[in-house]
């Protein structure tokens, strides 16, 4: 029998790892067990082989060092690929679409902000944290919302990835403009050329990735080298990757951008994002009592991600549909939106990144904030799941003929 009459080969179910790997909440559920045994190690009689190893030293930088600018940077890569995407051909390409996401995710950047700052221009305050909890972790909240099946309508998952995808970007600018202590010149001059061939290289309509990732890597170094953080070359590396497969062909699936992006999800969601985690969520709680949540520091973070998140994105976005600028979600709820609200107090991953620029010599202050954003996050995490979980969903509204 010919290969083209052979009956077709019977449907195969999925296997159960396949399915927990295409799931997009997955990684925020493998972020929550790397954060949960990195406290079972630090509190554990690991704590001291834990610490010396994040502490060693590997080709001039410590292996934490590692962790946070060299691996991260793939991260930002990523982060800044969906941004591109989302802007050009996704759910933030037309004003319409990004004003309601992107006003929410401006209130929930300054409610936070003002929360903290509330708690730390004082005496004993350490107001420089003021953007530890402006964004939102966007893993780790659609791994809570996955645990809550078809509850939540689709239109409210899209909404939140394209507020926490306009989260992330203002965290980016955040980190660029305001944790940035010294710069050197020509380190940068260098980093400046750098980018401008790679901008030539996509208008010359370059598709090859290789070019493009052998000066993503100069560029990394030369930014590393200015005195900005290094994850900021990740991000604008992404947005000089070519979204067209060939001048003048709509967006497809063969397109360098694409195909950058699909390679390094897995890799980005289900090890680097974890070692971060993992490397970054060890605190020991030996000698620490549920009284030093009331110093500023964590203070400041813990009520800034669970009361200046819900306010500053619900409020917002609610001014903004009541002025009519933008409808409420299809098949939400206010209660539903509300709770989504709630979720993005979950700022785990960019919260204790910005963290560790803020404080990057007090290691005191580094556990504070930890203490600070678990908090913060648990809380927004129970509160959002709890009030989603008995919030029913309204009857599927007709579609506009």
């Amino acid at each position: 029998m010919s290969a083209s009459q052979r009956p077709p080969a019977p449907n195969r179910p999925v296997s159960v790892l396949r399915a927990f790997v295409e799931n997009g909440s997955s990684g925020g559920i493998v972020l929550m067990l790397a954060a949960a045994l990195a406290l079972l190690v630090a509190n554990s009689p690991l704590r001291d082989a834990y610490s010396e190893t994040l502490h060693a030293y590997v080709g001039g930088l410590s292996v934490l060092h590692w962790i946070n600018d060299g691996l991260m940077a793939l991260f930002f890569l990523l982060v800044g690929l969906e941004i591109k995407r989302e802007v050009l051909d996704g759910q933030l390409s037309t004003w319409p679409r990004r004003i309601l996401p992107g006003s929410a995710a401006l209130g929930g950047m300054i409610g936070p902000a003002v929360i903290y700052l509330a708690f730390n221009l004082g005496e004993g305050g350490h107001p420089n944290g003021w953007a530890i909890p402006a964004a939102t972790d966007i893993a780790f909240a659609l791994g809570v919302l996955s645990l809550l099946g078809p509850r939540v309508p689709l239109t409210l998952r899209v909404f939140l990835t394209a507020l926490a995808i306009i989260d992330d970007l203002g965290a980016v600018l955040i980190i660029a403009l305001f944790y940035t202590a010294s710069i050197d010149v020509l380190a940068l001059a260098g980093a400046g050329l750098v980018v401008l061939g790679l901008v030539a290289m996509n208008r010359l309509g370059v598709l090859r990735l290789l070019p493009y990732l052998l000066l993503g890597a100069l560029l990394w170094f030369l930014v590393l080298r200015s005195g900005m953080h290094a994850t900021i070359a990740g991000v604008v590396l992404a947005l000089t990757i070519p979204l067209r497969a060939s001048p003048g062909r709509p967006d497809d699936a063969h397109s360098p951008l694409h195909r950058l992006e699909h390679g390094l999800q897995p890799f980005v969601t289900f090890l680097i994002v974890p070692i971060f985690g993992f490397a970054n969520a060890g605190v020991s709680f030996a000698g620490v009592s549920v009284s030093a949540l009331a110093d500023p520091v964590p203070l400041g973070i813990a009520l800034g991600l669970f009361l200046g998140k819900q306010v500053g994105v619900f409020v917002t976005a609610g001014l903004v549909i009541r002025a009519g600028w933008a409808d409420l979600p299809m098949y939400a709820t206010w209660r539903q939106l509300y709770g989504i609200s709630l979720l993005c107090g979950i700022g785990f991953t960019m919260s204790l990144f910005i963290g560790l620029l803020a404080f990057p010599t007090d290691p005191l202050l580094q556990d504070e904030v930890k203490i600070g954003v678990f908090a913060g996050s648990l809380l927004s995490a129970l509160a959002g799941a709890a009030l989603l979980r008995v919030s029913p969903s309204p009857k599927p509204r007709s579609a506009p003929v």
